[in-house]
């Protein structure tokens, strides 16, 4: 089923890794990596689409939807489109709140906080979402301090819904979810800290009918924490999903998205979240919302402040949680999960120099060089594109060395000098190239130390719940043999 055209109104900016080639007539990019010819007066659209003007008229709304389907570029909701730079509003800052009319986006939202036991996390919570004039409704999941959650609830206006016995984060959502009669619902977790007007610019990407869920970029609350681990969750908090837009779906640039803060079409929610699962139950909602055959979209320029650990064991025991559900989710959704996506000719380069054939990995990597320039890419672009591949398939390698398999890459390391030198090198210079880029406030001794901890914590969290699930799927590679494709879902109106 096809994409109904771009809707009126929406913009669009080309993805910042997107190239255009052949003098405007040709684009390149998106994921996976393809290239779309252009016609003359299609040229001429996204030449101009680039300068801020809005796609006018079905044809255009059409080439537009076929670029964001692409992932070659991304929608710019009427929230935000001619508006100068939205975000990195400090949320703690407390700026005034915008009008909201009726028409706001937000004015079809209930905003649905699941709570227990952080009074005072809630309040500075409910501050925030007061500031544009939300309905809020509070669910209170077994709090032992129950006067204290309802005095925070009612201090700010909210409506509160108590749960006598803990039933977990999920069936908290759920419960809120139960009591929305409202067309979208905002879940946001009770120690975030939205921006002012966060959910107008976040709802308004779901008044595109194929959009059920936007989610912001979360970070840090406090920026000025001085000690070592909030400065590197700063940076590297599993949380942050980083500075580019995108959908939302397994084996894509992006897989997940968070639960701290999401709006969801409640039409495309169902029953909402898996009350049997303790943690990974967001990501498991999103894949089976994308399996639906919606889309789900992530907006960086929309900020949402999260109070991040910063002690070293409630640190590490995080770490430990969340990547004990990751064979839950791999049990549950098969092939969505592997350690390493790679393509067959970059998995044969690897193989060949692992077996100290150079000259026959040298082989395979010119010939998928050659098979670009054959299909009219660049000599320039077609060695750009290989190397790309190659470096991210390498840091994936490396990523798995040193978290996911490092159980066995340690064991492999008693056993041989090769193996030792093998993963130190995985160990140090991409996470050392990594800290360059994001963690300059760290020594980088510090930083290194840091991941290796965090890496530590991952591989033991995955290798217990893999033992506990029984399965080893999370821990293998996959090669893609085929293009993955988005799902084309008849819930599309």
């Amino acid at each position: 089923m096809t994409s109904p055209p771009l809707p009126t109104g929406f913009g669009i900016r080309l993805d910042r890794r997107a190239r255009v080639i052949e003098q405007g007539r040709a684009l390149l990019g998106g994921t996976p990596t393809r290239m779309l010819r252009l016609t003359p007066a299609g040229a001429d659209v996204v030449a101009r689409w680039q300068g801020g003007e809005l796609p006018d008229g079905a044809a255009a709304r059409a080439l537009a939807r076929r670029l964001v389907d692409a992932g070659i570029a991304h929608p710019r909701p009427p929230a935000t489109c001619g508006s100068p730079s939205v975000t990195d509003v400090n949320p703690i800052a407390g700026a005034p709140a915008s009008h909201r009319g009726l028409n706001s986006p937000s004015a079809t939202v209930t905003v649905v906080v699941p709570v227990r036991d952080r009074a005072v996390e809630l309040d500075r919570c409910l501050a925030a979402l007061a500031a544009d004039r939300l309905r809020v409704l509070v669910i209170d999941d077994g709090s032992h301090d129950e006067a204290g959650i309802a005095r925070v609830a009612r201090k700010h206006g909210a409506e509160i819904v108590r749960t006598e016995q803990s039933q977990g984060a999920a069936a908290a959502r759920n419960r809120g979810l139960e009591r929305c009669a409202t067309e979208h619902v905002a879940f946001v977790d009770s120690d975030c800290i939205p921006a002012p007007g966060w959910l107008d610019r976040l709802a308004a990407h779901l008044l595109d009918p194929d959009v059920a869920v936007a989610a912001p970029r979360i970070v840090a609350a406090d920026t000025t924490t001085t000690t070592w681990i909030g400065r590197f969750e700063a940076e590297r908090s599993p949380l942050d999903m980083g500075p580019d837009a995108s959908a939302v779906a397994p084996l894509s640039r992006l897989p997940f998205v968070p639960s701290a803060a999401l709006v969801v079409r409640r039409a495309a929610a169902g029953a909402g979240f898996d009350e049997t699962m303790p943690i990974g139950e967001d990501i498991d909602l999103v894949w089976r919302i994308v399996a639906a055959g919606w889309t789900v979209r992530y907006d960086p320029s929309v900020t949402v402040a999260h109070h991040h650990r910063d002690t070293l064991v409630p640190w590490l025991r995080r770490r430990f949680v969340y990547a004990t559900s990751t064979s839950a989710l791999a049990r549950r959704h098969p092939g969505a999960l592997p350690v390493a996506l790679l393509t067959p000719w970059a998995a044969a380069t690897f193989a060949l120099l692992a077996a100290r054939r150079p000259l026959a990995a040298l082989v395979v990597v010119t010939a998928v060089a050659d098979s670009l320039r054959r299909r009219s890419i660049p000599p320039a672009d077609s060695a750009r594109l290989v190397a790309t591949g190659l470096g991210w398939s390498a840091w994936s390698l490396s990523v798995a060395a040193t978290r996911s398999w490092l159980p066995l890459a340690l064991l492999a390391s008693a056993r041989s000098r090769r193996a030792r030198r093998a993963l130190l090198l995985a160990s140090v210079l991409p996470r050392a190239v990594e800290a360059g880029r994001n963690v300059r406030e760290l020594p980088l001794p510090l930083t290194l130390g840091l991941n290796a901890l965090d890496d530590a914590a991952y591989a033991a969290g995955l290798w217990w719940g893999c033992a506990r699930n029984r399965t080893a799927e999370p821990l293998l590679p996959r090669i893609m043999w085929s293009r993955p494709r988005a799902p084309q879902g008849s819930c599309r109106r």
